[in-house]
């Protein structure tokens, strides 16, 4: 009884709030995995489809560039047609979309099928953490964000995994075709237990939202392409640069003067969710980056294989897991900003312990890390939601949780182009480091490499294998030291961020007779 008087009622309340969670949590597993799920299979759809494997990795880039493009619409969209409306046909266009995917006989069908996918794809997450939001008090958000974390942080951890046993096992196709089962159950759920909300005409903003287009799509090929074109001694690369700052540039000034813009810049008075947004930009950038090194480094330094691989870091996933349920249970007994630093300090550790790495040493070290660092991104995420969205306005909640999902996707993009970056250059000067030291004078050369120095074509060829391991060794190492450092960048921020503890006892505000009705209708519905 005394749970239920001091619980804030939420904005919206449903009867079967627990299987309405099971189908938002489901959406959002379907299109968070398909982000890495399709990464293992490229050379199977390389060869399938007649393609090159340069062209097709734009299979992925097509599907990055038009997810990035369409979360900003989620906020207008869902006030435009409601909601349950556009959840459900974005769940629906969704699964068609893998379906046509997965049955495609062609790079451009492949291609236009994917672009189909992520435009849909994109408001699955900010939709459903919008719904989470409107259907939860303010003290049960924790728990509820834990939920909708799990599907967030665990579902690309175990992509690749899935995606190599369901490619070795049965066919590359079925990578898309597993979403079949999860989107139509996904739909049925959200059919009967997700209210209708009340459709608001916004007008929309045509060149506000095309300049951010541009901006956006500009960022994902220039992070998505440089590596391979040479950064900055590319034109394409300048000219991608140069729209993004440009439209960037246009975009800010007209939302700040237009009547009607796109993004009311009035969202970033609050000053918990302006700094949950730099804060999530920040931890972004780690967040799948050793998602992206580990798989390389396990397979091609260490030769794991494929399978393998997926099971040594299947413990991150755990991690994460045991961080949800932590997070979830003790969400309102603790600060949220201790637990967000607790998870900051245990990722910077795991990061560290990962910058001992050495290739003789056994899979234990990754699993201990992986686990210390899921529970780390899980303890750091959930409390971050919960803190950037507790005081938002209830207007700006569809914006606020697209432009969320938005900054944490652009984070893991500069991310995994950074340490790619970072990685190959390095390589090349840990080579040349290496090298140098294998003279004629070297007491290692002269004691164990003598048929070097007689000339042996053979074993300059061994000699300059084993430089070539060591200095990606080296330079995946120096990898893990520059997350471990964004990591702790992050660190600042948290205290900028304010608590969030309902007021109780004398100085708490008196509640209206409205308000008094709505918390006994949720205490029913509970």
């Amino acid at each position: 009884m005394a749970a239920t008087q001091t619980l804030t009622p939420p904005n919206v309340i449903v009867k079967y709030k627990g299987l309405l969670t099971i189908g938002l949590m489901l959406s959002t597993i379907m299109q968070a995995l398909d982000s890495t799920i399709a990464n293992v299979a490229l050379p199977h759809m390389a060869a399938s489809l007649g393609a090159a494997q340069t062209e097709v990795n734009a299979v992925l880039t097509s599907y990055i560039v038009a997810a990035a493009i369409g979360t900003p619409l989620t906020g207008w969209l869902a006030d435009r047609l409601g909601q349950k409306r556009l959840f459900m046909a974005a769940v629906a266009g969704f699964t068609i979309a893998s379906m046509l995917c997965g049955i495609a006989t062609s790079l451009d069908e492949m291609i236009f099928f994917r672009i189909l996918q992520g435009l849909c794809g994109a408001v699955l997450a900010p939709l459903a953490q919008t719904v989470l939001i409107n259907i939860n008090s303010r003290e049960r958000l924790g728990p509820a964000m834990a939920i909708y974390g799990a599907a967030i942080m665990v579902a690309p951890i175990i992509g690749p995994t899935l995606g190599g046993w369901l490619t070795d096992t049965v066919d590359w196709r079925w990578v898309f075709l597993v979403n079949l089962p999860v989107g139509i159950l996904a739909l049925a759920m959200l059919f009967f237990y997700m209210p209708n909300t009340e459709i608001k005409r916004r007008p929309f903003d045509f060149f506000g939202f095309g300049m951010l287009a541009i901006a956006i799509g500009a960022l994902q090929l220039m992070l998505d392409r440089g590596a391979d074109l040479g950064w900055f001694s590319s034109a394409e690369v300048w000219i991608e640069l140069g729209l993004v700052i440009g439209c960037a540039w246009v975009f800010v000034v007209h939302c700040w003067t237009a009547q009607s813009p796109f993004i009311d810049l009035g969202i970033f008075k609050d000053r918990n969710f302006a700094m949950g947004l730099l804060f999530i930009l920040i931890i972004g950038v780690t967040m799948f980056s050793a998602l992206a090194l580990l798989p390389p480094l396990l397979q091609n330094l260490m030769g794991y294989p494929v399978i393998y691989t997926g099971l040594v870091m299947a413990p991150r996933g755990v991690g994460t897991m045991i961080a949800m349920i932590l997070v979830g249970r003790f969400s309102g007994k603790i600060d949220a900003r201790i637990m967000v630093l607790g998870g900051l300090g245990l990722t910077a550790y795991s990061l560290y312990m990962m910058s001992g790495f050495n290739l003789e040493m056994g899979s234990m070290p990754i699993m201990v890390s992986g686990v210390l660092q899921g529970i780390g991104l899980g303890a750091v995420f959930v409390p971050l939601n919960t803190l950037a969205f507790a005081t938002i306005s209830t207007k700006f909640r569809a914006d606020a949780t697209s432009l969320f999902t938005l900054a944490r996707n652009i984070g893991q993009a500069v991310g995994i182009s950074m340490v790619t970056v970072v990685l190959a250059n390095m390589m090349q000067v840990n080579h040349a480091e290496l090298g140098a030291h294998l003279t004629a004078t070297s007491p290692v050369v002269a004691s164990q490499m003598p048929a070097l120095l007689a000339g042996n074509a053979q074993m300059a060829s061994v000699a300059d294998q084993l430089v070539t391991q060591q200095a990606a060794m080296i330079a995946y190492l120096d990898d893990f030291v520059l997350m471990m450092y964004v990591t702790l960048l992050a660190v600042p921020i948290v205290f900028l961020l304010r608590g969030d503890k309902p007021k109780t006892g004398p100085g708490a505000p008196v509640k209206t007779a409205e308000e008094k009705a709505l918390e006994r209708a949720h205490a029913m519905a509970e």
